[in-house]
């Protein structure tokens, strides 16, 4: 005969399941919804769907199953809430109030440019007349501040646990930056950083907007599930440079967001080539057609080529994004149309 257990002991056994293939348990990522006692004994437990693969959430059964049974000892009912479709939910998760599209700007490894990609994809954004925020969910790394020349801000709060954005060239941004001076290392684990982009997301008073753009951090971590499992994201934006070794944790990513239902609107590949300013010679410092190469593997457009400026280094540190400082460069048109791209591939 099953023992009784409390709810405590049930969660503290789900809390060591982690989600396939992440060191992320299920009960941080909110996948537990309910834990109640069965009619006959046991329990009924309820998740959530995660994602719409069925064979992930076989297996996140599956080693539930072995924790409750053989670690507890209780029988369990397992019950799914399945992804609300009338909702448009693309994640199994909710759409941010007042705003209409979340779009992710992701990586698979540091070092590509995805900060600079983000910034002038928002700044771009703005240029085509929409309303646009940004969220710099690279906890460790937080450098939209500093290119959008605001560091030394605080935001100011809104009441309760709220604040507000800080806006700048059209912009409303959020980043942990604001928070910590420039040189506090962020030295937080895995629930800490959940916790913060759960927050950012949250309790940010963003207003209405068009676009929502996600800095995240390289790789495919905490940040990443966290985002993928608390809003619905119309689409993710991979950025990789040409050679092999980035093109390859690039298409780790590409998997990964796939294997939570995210739908990926295309790789841009940046730092494409570079031209000498004084021979005007076109040098391929870094390999040649990786990012079209990759693309066409993993079956989504090539985006944007962004050649290697300078430019795009010195407006970043003088914390006005390219894009909006010279608008007639090279790098600038890019992104223009990179923007109107991404903005043609959102849902109605």
């Amino acid at each position: 005969m099953a023992r009784e257990v409390s709810t405590d002991e049930v969660m503290a056994a789900l809390s060591r399941v982690n989600y396939p293939d992440y060191p992320t348990d299920i009960v941080s990522l909110g996948i537990v919804e309910q834990v109640a006692a069965g009619e006959h004994g046991g329990i009924v437990l309820t998740l959530r769907q995660a994602t719409a693969r069925e064979e992930v959430m076989r297996q996140i059964a599956s080693e539930v199953h072995r924790v409750l049974t053989h670690e507890l000892g209780v029988q369990a009912e397992f019950r799914v809430h399945p992804i609300a479709a009338e909702l448009g939910e693309t994640t199994g998760r909710v759409r941010m109030a007042g705003t209409d599209h979340v779009v992710a700007v992701a990586s698979g490894k540091g070092g590509v440019g995805k900060s600079t990609v983000a910034a002038n994809l928002a700044v771009a954004l703005v240029r085509l007349g929409f309303k646009v925020g940004l969220l710099d969910a690279d906890i460790y790394g937080p450098s939209v501040p500093m290119m959008f020349g605001v560091g030394g801000e605080r935001p100011q709060s809104a009441g309760d646990k709220s604040f507000y954005p800080i806006e700048k060239h059209g912009v409303k941004l959020i980043s942990v930056g604001f928070f910590v001076t420039d040189k506090t290392p962020v030295i937080w684990r895995g629930p800490m950083v959940m916790s913060a982009v759960r927050q950012f997301l949250n309790d940010t008073v963003w207003g209405t907007n068009d676009f929502l753009v996600v800095d995240l951090p390289p790789g495919t971590g905490d940040a990443q599930l966290t985002l993928a499992q608390l809003v619905s994201i119309d689409g993710v934006v991979i950025v990789t440079t040409p050679q092999e070794v980035a093109t390859l944790d690039a298409e780790r990513a590409v998997r990964m967001f796939r294997q939570v239902n995210c739908p990926i609107l295309g790789v841009v590949e940046n730092m494409s080539y570079f031209v000498c300013p004084d021979c005007g010679e076109r040098d391929d410092l870094f390999g040649s057609g990786g990012g079209a190469k990759m693309a066409k593997k993993e079956g989504v457009p090539l985006l944007a080529e962004i050649p290697l400026f300078a430019e795009l280094r010195e407006a970043a540190d003088r914390g006005r994004p390219l894009t909006l400082a010279q608008p007639e460069h090279p790098a600038s048109v890019a992104f223009i149309e990179l923007a109107r791209r991404v903005a043609a591939a959102m849902p109605e």
